[in-house]
């Protein structure tokens, strides 16, 4: 699990939590009314807006947003240095019984063995990478959908709050409960949006990015791989995709 996702989970609640016993009580913030709004009403709206399957879909794809850490770029260009390295000595069916824990790459490198044309290589592999662009844009617009419908469901649990006290006001009693129910909507509707929805969309945005940039170094490295360059340019080439303080040159 990405650990900034559970320091940055943990310590978010933690100090809301905290800072409500602090200076109360936290049974004051639970009002299942204003759950119901906020909370059903949103997905509720998701739903609306959404195919059953797509929204399971990028429920999944969140999910390994925050709980699986993408292929470090550095270590797949590593290995694939070394398989060009391997297939410039003894030739591409030394790769045949590899074992490569990277399944996209280990993918790329199957093809390259049974002898498929490199442009069919290419073609197939970037296929697998605008797929996964698309699953993750949608899962980005469904949390982005999301993220803006929380506060607009906890403004009208705010209305329904307002409209109840504003015909309770010849009892005192009364006014206060519907006064809780709009407050606590809108701290709801907050929530979601900011804590939940909101960095569940650039976690996905982030993983997108870094998955995306790992598998377009897979497809340069098989191409190179196949052409049979040497291990030197290859990394050279490769080292391209990062950042300079990375590169084994240590360029700055």
């Amino acid at each position: 699990m990405d650990i900034a996702t559970l320091i940055g989970g943990v310590a978010g609640f933690a100090l809301v939590v905290g800072s409500i016993l602090i200076s109360g009580s936290l049974t004051a913030f639970i009002d299942v009314p204003s759950i119901l709004i906020v909370f059903g009403g949103t997905i509720a709206a998701g739903m609306m807006g959404e195919r059953i399957e797509h929204i399971i879909n990028s429920i999944k794809v969140a999910l390994n947003a925050l709980f699986i850490r993408s292929p470090a770029v550095e270590n797949t260009i590593e290995i694939i240095v070394d398989l060009a390295t391997v297939v410039r000595k003894e030739g591409l069916l030394a790769l045949e019984n590899r074992t490569i824990d990277d399944a996209f790459l280990a993918r790329g490198v199957r093809f390259a063995v049974d002898g498929m044309p490199s442009e069919e290589v290419q073609a197939v592999l970037r296929g697998e990478l605008a797929s996964m662009r698309q699953r993750h844009k949608r899962g980005q617009k469904l949390f982005k959908f999301l993220a803006a419908t929380a506060p607009s469901m906890g403004m009208i649990g705010t209305l329904i709050g307002l409209v109840q006290m504003l015909q309770t006001l010849d009892d005192p009693a009364k006014i206060g409960p519907a006064m809780a129910v709009a407050l606590l909507t809108t701290f709801y509707g907050a929530i979601l949006a900011f804590m939940i929805f909101g960095p569940l969309t650039n976690k996905l945005e982030l993983r997108s990015t870094e998955e995306g940039t790992n598998m377009e170094v897979v497809i340069t490295g098989i191409e190179s791989i196949v052409r049979g360059e040497n291990a030197r340019v290859v990394q050279e080439k490769l080292e391209g995709f990062l950042a300079p303080a990375n590169r084994s040159s240590g360029e700055s």
